[in-house]
């Protein structure tokens, strides 16, 4: 199967490591190279680093941005008998049968003409995957509710895995029960309440430090982009050169989340950069560009961002939405209606940008404290 990679354990240097096998593939290899860590092994001919959760979700953010399909089940169905590494257990699962196998693919194919993204793909034939494994391992044959929560439990509740991780799987599992024509009245699951955290925001000193601590022009430019334009990072490596309206001062989001296209602001002391940057490495296609022509990495793009913030000495945790954050919030401080915000992010629902205000230091500061009354 094309961009099919499996991960096993190796040990190497009295060390437990996660191998990482695959057919050689140019953009694989590429990739592998920029995750933090990681070595080649000559003797096993294969990419290794240590096995850690932080490293297994690395490894597959990495795999399944390219969309990859990964099997894992050697990782799990091997029992290290040294200490253990990995900070989150799972239960051993048995492999599929060739036939099973072969109904996944299928199912994958149904799922990539419904166009979902491949990220959303990889997760729900992945989870799918693992519940059929479970199913086998508790000798059930037949779908009901109580064994997909049984599988929740055991799968994602007990390795204490994220609220949104869990959602996913009962999203894939209920795909699945549709693709296989089941009634989906039948299968009434409880999802559970997703964590309502505020985002983390930058001042605007804090982004100008973080900018002016990015020395490589591409890499400042990339990074300027996303807090200007309010963009996630996969619209910003999906945007092409065409794509940069500078007459009308907007950048045309094409294929966004939800499929939606939409426009965002064009700054124009963004403009000045971006044009010294397009002199300088003359992209041809989208707007930045790898070594070989192809989109530039969303791994090596968060890398970029993690030296920079380093170098500024700022101790949030500051990711590429981070920037996003900090773009909408500070419209808002500047007396951006929300509705314009809304547009500018692509958001759905008004109820979604209204978590800025929550963040907004301008708003907080106008509510006055009934402690100064006392």
């Amino acid at each position: 199967m094309k961009n099919q990679v499996s991960l096993n354990q190796l040990n190497h240097n009295n060390q437990l490591n996660i191998a990482i096998n695959y057919n050689y593939s140019k953009e694989i290899h590429k990739a592998m190279k920029t995750i933090t860590g990681i070595k080649w092994s000559q003797t096993h001919k294969v990419f290794y680093l240590p096995y850690t959760s932080k490293n297994l979700n690395i490894v597959f953010d990495t795999l399944r941005a390219l969309g990859c399909y990964i099997d894992y089940s050697e990782l799990k169905s091997r029992k290290n008998k040294s200490k253990p590494v990995l900070e989150k257990v799972t239960i051993a699962l048995p492999n599929l049968e060739e036939r099973e196998k072969q109904e996944l693919i299928r199912f994958k194919k149904w799922l990539e003409q419904k166009r979902l993204s491949h990220n959303t793909v990889g997760t729900y034939v992945d989870v799918t995957k693992q519940f059929l494994k479970y199913m086998k391992l508790k000798g059930k044959s037949e779908f009901s509710a109580k064994l997909i929560e049984a599988f929740n439990y055991d799968y994602v509740v007990a390795p204490r895995k994220s609220i949104s991780y869990q959602n996913q799987c009962i999203n894939g599992i209920k795909h699945y029960l549709s693709y296989k024509g089941h009634d989906m009245g039948k299968f009434v699951l409880q999802r559970p309440k997703k964590e309502k955290k505020l985002p983390e925001v930058l001042s605007k000193e804090e982004v100008k430090l973080i900018l002016e601590n990015t020395l490589n022009l591409k890499h400042k430019t990339l990074l300027s982009l996303i807090y200007s334009g309010g963009l996630r990072i996969g619209e910003a490596l999906d945007l092409k050169v065409k794509d940069i309206d500078s007459k009308r001062m907007l950048i045309h989001i094409k294929g966004g989340k939800g499929k939606k296209d939409r426009y965002t602001l064009l700054s124009s002391g963004f403009l000045e950069l971006l044009r010294v940057y397009y002199k300088l490495y003359k992209p041809k296609d989208y707007l930045f560009e790898g070594q070989d022509g192809e989109k530039y990495s969303a791994t090596s793009s968060q890398k970029v961002l993690k030296q920079a913030v380093q170098k500024t000495g700022i101790t949030k945790n500051v990711t590429l939405h981070t920037l996003r954050h900090s773009f909408a919030t500070h419209l808002l401080e500047h007396g951006t209606d929300l509705r314009y915000i809304q547009s500018l992010l692509g958001h759905n629902s008004p109820k979604t940008t209204m978590i800025y205000t929550h963040v907004s230091e301008t708003s907080l500061k106008n509510i006055k404290n009934p402690f100064d009354n006392l």
